[in-house]
């Protein structure tokens, strides 16, 4: 059972999200809170699998919520919003936030994209990032040393680059010759050897080390 909190400042939101989550037997609504101050409390007190988490809210937004609630390493976040091009998004992305989803997902991908993250993996995918990358990165230096990745093989930063590009496991396979298990297995050492998460904070690495430019993926 994949245990879910339901964060938004909006009462008809919840309630749709509850319709949604409650139709399915392999989701349980653990929670529900209105703010971020409450989402990190609630997380803390029921440390459900993951947390969905609008980002503009009164008292505490989710950006601040996703930061305390990754690092206490209660819960995976999954962040909402309505533009899908969000300031906000991003840095709930730095944060550690697991994807994002626009609100107006339809239902299934919503109950997809809630497992994918209960499982361990990102739902947002890598091409959607990159465009927010190339809005709130682009036009600067690299905003981190590319130091960072010399603990990479050449083919390890070979693939992150190609991951970085949006491409998935299957394509970058079929791009380098190898098998898909093959990249799977370079994809957990990269994210081990970086110390990241899942695939979208792969890609905001690659972004802001400078070894993917915006507009050049």
């Amino acid at each position: 059972m994949i245990r879910v909190v339901v964060v938004d400042d909006q009462e008809l939101m919840r309630v749709g999200f509850r319709m949604v989550l409650g139709a399915q037997e392999d989701i349980d609504l653990a929670g529900e809170a209105g703010n971020g101050a409450d989402a990190v409390a609630l997380a803390a007190e029921l440390r459900p699998d993951v947390v969905l988490m609008d980002v503009r809210m009164p008292v505490m937004d989710g950006v601040e919520a996703t930061k305390q609630i990754v690092e206490a390493a209660t819960s995976r976040v999954l962040v909402m919003t309505t533009f899908d091009l969000d300031e906000y998004v991003y840095a709930a992305l730095q944060n550690g936030a697991s994807g994002f989803l626009l609100k107006d997902t339809p239902p299934d991908h919503l109950v997809s994209a809630l497992r994918s993250v209960a499982s361990g993996d990102a739902v947002v995918s890598p091409s959607v990032t990159r465009r927010l990358l190339d809005r709130f990165v682009g036009g600067g230096g690299p905003l981190r040393d590319e130091a960072e990745l010399d603990v990479l093989t050449e083919r390890e930063r070979e693939v992150l680059v190609l991951i970085a590009k949006g491409l998935s496991n299957v394509e970058i396979a079929d791009k380098l010759f190898l098998s898909e298990a093959t990249v799977k297995t370079h994809v957990g050492r990269i994210l081990a050897k970086l110390g990241l998460r899942d695939r979208v904070q792969a890609v905001v690495l690659a972004y802001e080390t400078g070894l993917i430019r915006p507009g050049l993926a």
